[in-house]
């Protein structure tokens, strides 16, 4: 198969389209037919990009970890996905991605691609969505009427955020560059700060939540909008529990998990038009390199996503 590999730790430059095994299946596993994979800009950064689920060394690696396809064939005794099936799923992070013509994955991970989506927009779904589902909602526990700001909120996650915050009747407060604010109000938002122009925390106080998706000192300077007994939320790096104890508020670090039931629900919400992919560009999977370069640039709409095979080849 053709697939995106890793042949060292790296930037985007040592990408290399290229010939690779088709994966075998495990017990519990399918095998899907990769049609598109979304990219994550900062996953060529991650140690699990490197590393199997025991904590070995796994060069060359295969990145891309959101996609949807069609199962093309399914391990001894797996009952819950059939060949033909349209998918979609958040791949583990210690196996082999789906920027690959095929991708092996545990098949209790997938869910049924939206019907009202195309291939290329249900890839730009689970990892960002789950993101945010988890973040807001199990980590949060966000509830209605409750304040939440929204950090790069014109971003993969920020985008599925901003949204599901406005779904469970949240007020919604986003900060992004000037030429997103009308883009940002669609979507839920009732306020949009521009970072480039004001201070955040001059302009918002008593605020429930507070999800980060950018890092850097944003984090630091957040702690004081809270309210006593608010949550902030870190999708980028650790936040300091000592902060968080002294301000009488939580701070939260987590990486994403797989999960079927979530994927399902958020499949529902946007066959029923309440939620809405964000796609900034498409990509064929060979200009994997280029698309890397580009998320990295920063300041783009939602997710980068890579074409794989188009959907009629997948019915073939």
């Amino acid at each position: 198969m053709k697939a995106i590999r890793m042949h060292s730790r790296g930037g985007p430059e040592l990408l290399a389209y290229e010939d690779a095994p088709q994966p075998a299946l495990q017990p519990g596993d399918a095998l899907v037919r990769v049609i598109a994979t979304s990219i994550t800009k900062t996953e060529l950064t991650w140690d699990e990009t490197y590393t199997n689920c025991e904590g070995g060394p796994r060069i060359p690696a295969i990145p891309g970890h959101e996609f949807s396809g069609v199962i093309e064939a399914v391990a001894p005794g797996v009952a819950d996905a059939k060949v033909g099936d349209a998918v979609y799923a958040l791949s583990s992070f210690c196996h082999d991605g789906s920027a690959a013509e095929y991708i092996a994955v545990r098949a209790a991970d997938l869910a049924p691609k939206p019907r009202t989506l195309s291939y290329e927009q249900a890839a730009a779904v689970p990892l960002a969505a789950l993101t945010a589902w988890q973040a807001l909602f199990d980590h949060a526990s966000l509830a209605k009427g409750q304040r939440v700001l929204i950090h790069g909120a014109a971003g993969g996650v920020g985008t599925f955020a901003v949204q599901l915050a406005r779904w469970k009747g949240a007020e919604v407060i986003a900060t992004a560059s000037a030429k997103n604010h009308d883009f940002l109000g669609e979507l839920g938002a009732s306020e949009v700060i521009d970072y480039n122009r004001e201070r955040f925390e001059e302009k918002v106080e008593d605020a429930d939540v507070v999800l980060d998706t950018v890092g850097g000192d944003t984090v630091e300077r957040s702690w004081s909008i809270l309210r006593r007994g608010g949550v902030l939320i870190s999708v980028v790096a650790p936040v300091a529990a000592d902060n968080a104890a002294a301000l009488g508020v939580r701070g939260v670090f987590f990486i994403v998990e797989p999960n079927r039931i979530q994927l399902v629900e958020i499949g529902h919400l946007i066959d029923a038009g309440t939620l809405r992919p964000i796609v900034g560009a498409v990509l064929p999977l060979e200009k994997a390199r280029e698309a890397f370069e580009r998320g990295l640039g920063g300041h783009m709409r939602g997710k980068i996503v890579l074409q794989v095979a188009t959907a009629e080849s997948a019915k073939a």
